[in-house]
């Protein structure tokens, strides 16, 4: 049965914005969700799901109820005498421990993820990835509660239109789904990638690659490059790496040789949004209690009493300063809630 909590936001955005919502509630499983939905038919423009919040700006007093699928669970589902393993985990399992789990039990698919904020259920909503890895490269279902009806839907790979740190429920399908679980696909095997520089560079003395190796040296790049949210708020990547045409990239490579690219396909680039940060001097830059963290341009911090709008003050000047220099236009990564979210 759902559980009103109170409407303080605070304690759920890693951000550690104090912002407030008309009604906050918990639900446990799938059945307490289609209850709640069929006794308060609420209008569903009225409502935001809630996960970890370890991906939003919110935005002072946002009128709308938030519910949040508190679903936990990990099983298994080993597949006979092949090395491919399932694992299935409720919405409200933490991402980062799920990953732990299924090294524990000696799987591999996920050490490449590890350390990421949030939980499972937000991972798809956001196609989550780190260091060559995506979520859609190991995706096989979601199951999810549509609004209107309270039916249960079953999700596909192709169903869920998975792009780069995007899927079709960011666009389309917002806030018209509540996912309850994921299902994954593990193996017992490791196929290692570990093409990613600096997982190359603390590896290289390794005489022995294992999944727990591989995560041991992600969460030390990660911890080594992002704030830890206990200790300074913040959402981690605040802006997506910026995609441009063959075109764009030549030009830029030109004026700035050092530029940080990836191709990505016969006519794409990805820039790294943290260098263009850095290189517009921004790297460190403060403004009150909020600001772009000295280690991680790409990270914007909250260093005690910024507000949702101060941190978007920041993120204003940020994009408007690289796309001056560079003529790139910046993404935030993040979701941006509230009546001001415009950005």
């Amino acid at each position: 049965m759902a559980q009103s909590v109170p409407a303080s936001l605070k304690p759920f955005n890693t951000f550690g914005i104090e912002a407030t919502c008309n009604e906050l509630l918990s639900f446990n499983d799938e059945q307490a969700i289609q209850s709640w939905l069929r006794d308060s038919q609420p209008d569903i423009d009225s409502l935001f799901i809630l996960g970890g919040g370890s991906n939003l700006l919110l935005l002072d007093h946002i009128d709308l109820t938030f519910i949040q699928p508190n679903i936990l669970g990990i099983a298994y589902q080993e597949k006979g005498a092949s090395d491919e393993v399932l694992v299935t985990a409720g919405a409200g399992v933490n991402w980062h421990e799920l990953v732990l789990d299924t090294l524990s039990n000696g799987y591999s698919g996920l050490e490449n993820l590890s350390l990421i904020p949030g939980n499972v259920g937000a991972a798809p909503i956001q196609n989550i990835g780190a260091y060559g890895v995506e979520l859609k490269d190991c995706f096989v279902t979601l199951r999810a509660v549509e609004l209107t009806s309270g039916e249960v839907k079953e999700f596909s790979a192709e169903d869920c239109q998975f792009g780069y740190r995007d899927s079709i429920f960011k666009n389309s399908l917002k806030g018209r789904y509540v996912i309850t679980q994921v299902t994954l696909r593990l193996s017992k095997k490791l196929q290692p990638h570990i093409d990613y520089a600096p997982l190359k560079q603390i590896l290289a003395d390794k005489t022995e690659i294992t999944a727990p190796i591989i995560s041991q040296a992600v969460i030390a790049i990660r911890r080594s490059k992002l704030p830890d949210p206990a200790k300074l708020g913040n959402a981690g990547s605040f802006f997506k790496n910026p995609v441009i045409t063959v075109e764009q990239y030549l030009t830029l490579q030109n004026a700035f040789p050092e530029m940080v690219a990836y191709q990505i396909d016969n006519e794409h680039y990805k820039l790294a949004a943290g260098w263009l940060i850095e290189q517009a001097g921004l790297k460190g830059y403060r403004q009150g209690d909020a600001g772009v963290h000295e280690k991680q341009a790409l990270v914007l911090v909250n260093y005690g009493r910024a507000t949702g709008q101060d941190i978007l003050n920041i993120a204003k000047e940020v994009r408007d300063k690289v796309l001056e220099l560079f003529g790139v236009q910046l993404e935030p990564e993040v979701w941006i809630i509230g009546e001001q979210k415009i950005f």
